[in-house]
């Protein structure tokens, strides 16, 4: 694509699209579809579909330095059982690390005395408005809690390495999962891991 006269491509790649307007097309508790009419710096104009989530965390408990705790569930979307950390989304006006917190009473009835956060990314860099932001847990004990009524979950505490195989292995497909194990081994090397910050 050749730019405009007086403007460099590397101005046009990072120069922002504009929000002519938008359209609501679906929505439930979930999720809101919408239709933007963008306007983008090359002056032309185009329709933009977003998926608009609101955040969402996910939590990787420790039982000690070596092993984790794993939930199991279908996930309709994929069509099969997938193995993850408890992960799910922020109720609105919901504080993040509440959330976490109570995703991890509710998928895998625990607490933890510690929560430290150690990564922040976009879920898809496309088409879907969600940011995850993952912690990692430590000195965890027994809660109980009600869990979502379309969770049918079960857990297993598995050794870290074992996972970050199956993580790399593209054994574990989950993606909030899969970025938590390899930040959590990242930090894990460098004796860092109970002091990051996300």
């Amino acid at each position: 694509m050749n730019p405009p006269p007086g403007e460099s491509l590397d101005d046009l790649v990072t120069a922002p699209w504009v929000r002519r307007s938008r359209r609501p097309v679906y929505a439930n508790r979930w999720i809101e579809v919408v239709e933007d009419v963008v306007a983008l710096p090359n002056g032309r104009e185009t329709i933009y579909g977003v998926v608009q989530c609101g955040p969402c965390v996910g939590v990787l408990p420790f039982v000690d330095d070596d092993h984790v705790v794993l939930v199991q569930q279908y996930r309709y979307v994929a069509g099969h059982p997938t193995w993850e950390m408890p992960t799910g989304g922020v109720h609105p006006g919901e504080p993040l690390e509440e959330a976490a917190r109570r995703e991890l009473a509710e998928e895998a009835s625990l607490a933890c005395n510690e929560l430290v956060p150690i990564s922040r990314f976009h879920t898809s860099k496309s088409v879907v408005d969600e940011t995850a932001h993952l912690y990692v847990a430590r000195g965890l004990v027994p809660a109980q809690a009600e869990p979502d009524e379309t969770e049918l979950v079960r857990t297993a505490v598995r050794p870290f390495p074992e996972v970050l195989e199956q993580v790399l292995a593209g054994d574990i497909t989950d993606s909030m999962t899969v970025i938590a194990v390899l930040t959590a081994h990242h930090l894990r090397t460098r004796g860092r891991l109970w002091t990051a910050t996300g």
